[in-house]
C-alpha cells in the first residue's frame, strides 16, 4: 500500500484539527500542505513503530511548531486584564492537548507523543486549558436541531458549561428568525433538518447578518470534509461526547472574542 493510500483516510480529520487549532481554514490548510509537502519531498518522514495517524499528527505538529501562528504572543490594544488578553496567554500546547484528546480522541499518551510532552504534562494542560476557556467565554447560544432529544442534550450540556441557550430551532426559517431576534454569540447547528430544510442554508443566511462562530454537528462528517468547497472550521460528529462539545465550543469562542457575550 502506498503512502498516499495509508494517509488518505486521516487527512480530512487532520485538516479539521488544524482548522480548529489555528482558528481558520486558510491557516490550518496551509500547515497541513506544508507537512505533506515536506513528507513527499523527503525533508521529513513519519515516525516508525507507531500508528500512521499518530505519526501524521506528530509530523504536522513538528511543521506547525517551526513557525506557525500560535497566538501565544499576540497582544492587542485592550487592557491587559481583559478576557481576550487573558485567553491569549493560554499556550498553544495547552489548546493542542485539549483538542487532540477531546476532539480527535487520542489517548493522553498518544497526544503526549504527538506534541512531544509527557502524559502528565498533557493531562495538566487539558485541565488548565478547559478551566481557562470555560471561565472566560460564557456566551449566548442558538441550537439548530430537529431531533428534540438531541436538542435537549445539547441545551443541558452547554448550560452546564456556563452558557445561556437563548433559543432552539428545528427548521431553517425558525433558525434565521430566532437568530435575528435573539442575536446569539454562538450557533450549534445540525446539517440535515429533515423536512425543515438545510442547517447549512440556515447558517449561511445567519452569517450574512452576523459575524459569529458556528459549530456544525452531523452524523456524516465525511460529506463536508471533502476539500472541494469551503468547509466548516468546527465540526462535531454524532454521536458526540460531552467533552468533545466542551472542547469545540471553547475553541470556537476562543477565536471569536469580539462575539463573546456574557450570559
Amino acid at each position: 500500500m502506498s503512502m498516499t493510500q495509508i494517509l488518505a483516510p486521516h487527512l480530512p480529520y487532520l485538516r479539521r484539527y488544524a482548522r480548529a487549532l489555528t482558528g481558520s481554514q486558510v491557516s490550518g490548510d496551509a500547515h497541513v500542505r506544508a507537512a505533506l509537502t515536506a513528507l513527499l519531498e523527503g525533508d521529513e518522514s513519519l515516525t516508525q513503530g507507531v500508528p500512521p495517524r499518530v505519526a501524521l499528527y506528530r509530523l504536522f505538529h513538528a511543521i506547525w511548531q517551526s513557525g506557525a501562528e500560535h497566538y501565544d504572543d499576540t497582544v492587542n490594544e485592550a487592557p491587559a486584564r481583559s478576557p481576550e488578553n487573558r485567553l491569549r496567554t493560554l499556550s498553544a500546547a495547552k489548546r493542542a492537548a485539549l483538542l487532540l484528546t477531546a476532539v480527535e480522541a487520542f489517548s493522553p499518551e498518544e497526544a503526549a507523543f504527538i506534541i512531544d510532552e509527557t502524559p502528565e504534562e498533557v493531562e495538566r494542560a487539558i485541565v488548565e486549558a478547559q478551566k481557562t476557556i470555560d471561565s472566560q467565554l460564557a456566551s449566548r447560544v442558538l441550537i439548530i436541531e430537529d431531533e428534540p432529544i438531541i436538542a435537549m442534550d445539547l441545551e443541558n450540556l452547554v448550560s452546564e458549561l456556563g452558557h445561556k441557550v437563548v433559543a432552539t430551532a428545528a427548521t431553517r426559517d425558525e433558525a434565521v428568525a430566532k437568530a435575528k431576534s435573539e442575536r446569539p454569540g454562538l450557533v450549534l447547528a445540525d446539517i440535515n433538518l429533515g423536512e425543515g430544510g438545510s442547517g447549512i442554508d440556515a447558517v449561511n443566511e445567519i452569517l450574512s447578518s452576523f459575524d459569529i462562530p458556528v459549530i456544525f454537528i452531523t452524523a456524516y462528517p465525511e460529506k463536508l470534509l471533502t476539500g472541494e468547497r469551503p468547509e466548516p472550521t468546527y465540526l462535531i460528529a454524532k454521536p458526540f461526547l460531552p467533552e468533545t462539545v466542551q472542547a469545540t465550543v471553547g475553541q470556537a469562542l476562543f477565536f471569536h472574542p469580539v462575539a463573546r457575550q456574557a450570559a
